[in-house]
């Protein structure tokens, strides 16, 4: 099977940011996710890493975290093109 038969569809995947309140870079983060997943038909989703013991402890030191499909794909700065790429866009 070729790679891109077995690359996902942009809309089948989910990005989730874990970031803070008050986070310079979280919001940033968010406003590259918001525009990238919003051109590809991609589910996005924010968590709050000071409500959630279990991602306070693995991701603390690297907030603002992008998972997608619940895997780490980029921490403190996302790259939109990178993530487009990870997406399948």
């Amino acid at each position: 099977m070729s790679l891109l038969r077995r690359r996902k569809n942009p809309a089948d995947r989910v990005v989730t940011l874990v970031g803070k309140p008050g986070c310079h870079l979280c919001d940033a983060a968010e406003a590259v996710i918001a525009e990238v997943c919003g051109g590809l038909g991609t589910r996005w989703e924010k968590k709050d890493i000071t409500q959630d013991e279990e991602l306070h402890r693995k991701y603390w030191e690297q907030i603002p975290v992008v998972l997608i499909d619940g895997e780490q794909h980029d921490f403190w700065r996302v790259n939109p093109d990178r993530l487009r790429k990870a997406l399948g866009g």
